[in-house]
């Protein structure tokens, strides 16, 4: 009587959202209990790469090392690419030589630039690597990083501009080697230089006899191979790019980039920015808790360094909090509302900067924008509050310095949350490093400010 834990799982046990299922993690890890590499083998074989390597992450250390070491062979290069790059140092030395050799054999060059580029110590990989591989990957390692000489993976199919649909074809059928994913055919003059793009769907559909400069694009991008990889991402982004010839100095074809690296980019840009804003650094649930401690320290301290900021605006009005305790329970809730206003335009900002909407050109409109916004909104929450406050304490003077403070904390956190960033870009910083805390402890301080100073004017 076979064990049905063992039997192979249908796809469709996975959660609708694309999350392993509880069934899958328990067969899978009951199979390397057991020590069963033929029945993990079952189980993992319809499971795609990244689930794979996001089941390593989710598992604890000791059952990750068994699973690893009892895949053997079928661990692949292209699991090994999907791993989070802390649990890629910690899996690399598991894996015997042949195995790891095997692994990034099968791996395209752009992917094998990401896999040594992260990692704390790349010889591992080198060494695995035959001549032509490594002086490949050894070159694009020479280019900043960060660049598109980092991204551009080598392997192009290329083509001179005279020739015809069936020449192309013949070529690509009678090749050694063509990467596993390509979408266009780069045509190039005698000197190399890209002119053209041709995509392989009208080279099938044309007639042998048409000229492929005749069924080019008409959309035609060229990378410089120095460009910054976040530019690339919003031109593939931008002009809607499957992929684009990258270029020496001297405009010679030296590799392309296709659109999965480059929205692998923009997805990464975009989840730095999210992490920066909320005060995290990148980490992954594999992370130790001394690793996230100390990931989190700083930004921890830069919000205590805030609160003490705010605590000593508050101080100066002691005598006024003393007199009237009223000032005690309100100040909180002015502090909260321009926090809130602001993380609302500063997240907007953030975004518009991005996607490189927001310019010197429309800076001003925005500004004004946001200051209407501000406006509008502060004066909705001021008669609602203002009222709330003078009823509560039936203390009409007492709404309206919370009415007033209110709106003027609406119109700072929209300005600063517009600003702050814009400026930090400006000055080649990302937007996202300190914008959250700087904004948050601007709004906390003058909302203290404005209200416990207008109640010490009005009050005492």
């Amino acid at each position: 009587m076979s064990d049905s834990s063992t039997e192979p799982l249908d796809t469709q046990a996975r959660e609708e959202d694309y999350e392993l299922s509880p069934r899958q993690v328990m067969a899978i890890t009951y199979a390397v209990e057991r020590g069963d590499a033929e029945a993990l083998a079952e189980l993992l074989e319809p499971m795609h790469p990244a689930d794979i390597a996001d089941l390593l992450e989710q598992i604890n250390a000791f059952d990750r090392g068994r699973l690893v070491r009892l895949m053997g062979d079928e661990f692949s290069g292209e699991i090994l690419s999907e791993l989070d790059d802390a649990l890629r140092d910690r899996i690399i030395p598991l894996l015997p030589k042949t195995v790891l050799e095997d692994a990034v054999r099968e791996l395209d060059s752009d992917d094998l630039v990401d896999l040594v580029e992260d990692l704390d110590a790349p010889e591992a990989i080198l060494d695995a690597l035959d001549d032509r591989d490594r002086a490949a990957v050894e070159s694009a390692l020479a280019y900043p990083e960060g660049s598109a000489g980092r991204l551009m993976q080598r392997e192009v199919v290329m083509a001179p501009e005279h020739w015809t649909v069936g020449d192309a074809i013949d070529h690509m059928r009678n090749a050694d080697h063509l990467p596993d994913q390509f979408y266009h055919m780069v045509l190039v003059d005698p000197r190399l230089h890209p002119i053209a793009n041709v995509t392989l769907g009208r080279i099938m559909g044309a007639p042998r006899a048409k000229l492929l400069r005749d069924i080019a694009e008409e959309v035609f991008e060229v990378i410089s191979v120095t460009q910054d990889e976040g530019d690339v991402a919003y031109a593939f982004n931008q002009y809607h790019l499957i992929s684009a010839p990258v270029v020496d100095e001297d405009g010679r074809l030296v590799g392309v980039i296709t659109i999965d690296d480059a929205m692998a980019v923009l997805d990464a840009e975009h989840e730095e920015d999210m992490l920066l804003m909320a005060g995290v650094s990148e980490s992954s649930l594999s992370d130790s808790v001394a690793d996230t401690v100390r990931a989190r320290l700083p930004w921890l301290f830069a919000a205590l360094a805030a609160g003490i900021a705010g605590a000593a605006v508050i101080s100066q009005f002691d005598e006024a909090i003393s007199a009237f305790v009223a000032l005690a329970i309100l100040m909180p809730i002015v502090a909260a509302m321009g926090g809130n206003a602001g993380t609302q335009t500063l997240t907007v900002t953030v975004r518009a900067l991005a996607t490189r909407d927001l310019t010197r050109a429309n800076i001003m409109r925005v500004i004004r924008r946001e200051f209407l916004v501000g406006l509008l909104n502060g004066t909705v929450f001021a008669t609602v509050m203002g009222g709330l406050a003078a009823v509560w304490f039936d203390m009409p003077e007492l709404g309206l310095i919370m009415a007033a403070a209110l709106i003027i904390n609406m119109l700072i956190a929209g300005l600063v949350g517009t600003m702050v960033p814009y400026v930090l870009d400006k000055l080649g910083a990302d937007p996202a490093l300190a914008s959250g805390t700087f904004v948050a402890t601007t709004t906390d301080m003058m909302g203290f400010f404005a209200f416990l100073g207008l109640a010490s004017l009005v009050l005492l």
